[in-house]
């Protein structure tokens, strides 16, 4: 008679982990497109798009690292890197992804 097989069932606790996981991948940015002023529309993974508005963090957020993606030429100058929206080629502006998807404003 061949051996059974052990059939894993996860906990719960893996269960939750499992689905946290993938709804942080389906909050990954995969595309953002400048709108206007500071505004930029961002889409998520799952399709999901917001329209963010960093003007609110920039403007009362002064630091030398920030203060100059108040203008606009250098604001409009962001790309997506890891599923992430980041300034700077050594990432001087990053924003968490998943308080972008709640539909947290940075501020």
């Amino acid at each position: 008679m061949p051996a059974l097989k052990k059939q894993f069932y996860p906990t719960r606790k893996q269960k939750q982990q499992r689905k946290m996981e993938n709804n942080n991948e389906n909050m990954l940015i995969t595309d953002a497109v400048y709108v206007s002023d500071y505004k930029v529309n961002i889409t998520f993974a799952d399709k999901t798009e917001k329209t963010i508005d960093f003007g609110i963090f920039l403007k009362s957020h002064p630091h030398p690292q920030h203060n100059k993606y108040l203008n606009l030429k250098k604001f409009r100058k962001f790309k997506i890197d890891g599923g992430n929206i980041i300034w700077g080629k050594d990432w001087d502006l990053i924003f968490n992804p998943r308080k972008l998807y709640e539909g947290v404003n940075p501020s």
